[in-house]
C-alpha cells in the first residue's frame, strides 16, 4: 500500500489544529485554565506592560474569531481569578499569579511541542509558516468582506 502526502487543504489544516488544540487543552485543564483564558493571558504576559482592555479584547477576537462580549467575559474571569488586575483608566496587567500560570502552562507544553516538531526540517517549517500565514490573511479578508456585506 502506497501512502501519499496530502496537499494542504482545509481538512489537513483543521486536523492539525484540532489535534494540537486538544493536546493544549489537556495541559490547560490540569492547570485549571481554558483555551480562551490561555490565549487572553498570553497576550498580556508577552506585552511590555499594561494592556489597554479594548485592545486586548480586539486581539483575542481577531485571534479566535470569538464574540467580543464573550472575550470581555474571559477578561473578567481572569481578573476575578487574580490572574489579571484592572488598572485605570481602562488597562489590565498580569499579576504574579497570572505570570506563574502563564509560565507553568508554557513549561508544560514546551516538551510536547518539541516532540511534535522534532525532525521537521527548518526549510519545511518556513514554507509551512509562509503558506499558513497567507491562508490566514486571505481567510481574514474573506471573513471581513462577509461581515461587511451582512451589515
Amino acid at each position: 500500500m502506497t501512502t501519499t502526502t496530502p496537499l494542504v487543504d482545509p481538512r489537513v489544516i483543521a486536523l492539525a489544529h484540532y489535534a494540537s488544540r486538544a493536546l493544549l487543552e489537556n495541559v490547560l485543564d490540569r492547570h485549571g485554565a481554558t483555551f480562551q483564558q490561555s490565549v487572553t493571558l498570553r497576550l498580556v504576559a508577552v506585552a511590555e506592560g499594561p494592556v489597554d482592555r479594548d485592545a486586548l479584547v480586539a486581539g483575542v477576537v481577531g485571534a479566535l474569531k470569538a464574540d467580543a462580549a464573550e472575550v470581555r467575559s474571559v477578561v473578567d474571569e481572569l481578573i476575578a481569578a487574580g490572574l489579571l488586575a484592572a488598572q485605570e483608566p481602562s488597562a489590565v496587567r498580569i499579576t504574579d499569579v497570572g505570570r506563574e500560570r502563564f509560565t507553568s502552562t508554557s513549561a508544560a507544553t514546551a516538551p510536547l511541542t518539541a516532540r511534535i516538531y522534532d525532525g521537521i526540517p527548518q526549510e519545511d517549517l518556513a514554507v509551512a509558516g509562509r503558506v499558513l500565514t497567507l491562508i490566514t490573511e486571505r481567510a481574514d479578508a474573506e471573513l471581513a468582506a462577509l461581515t461587511t456585506a451582512a451589515k
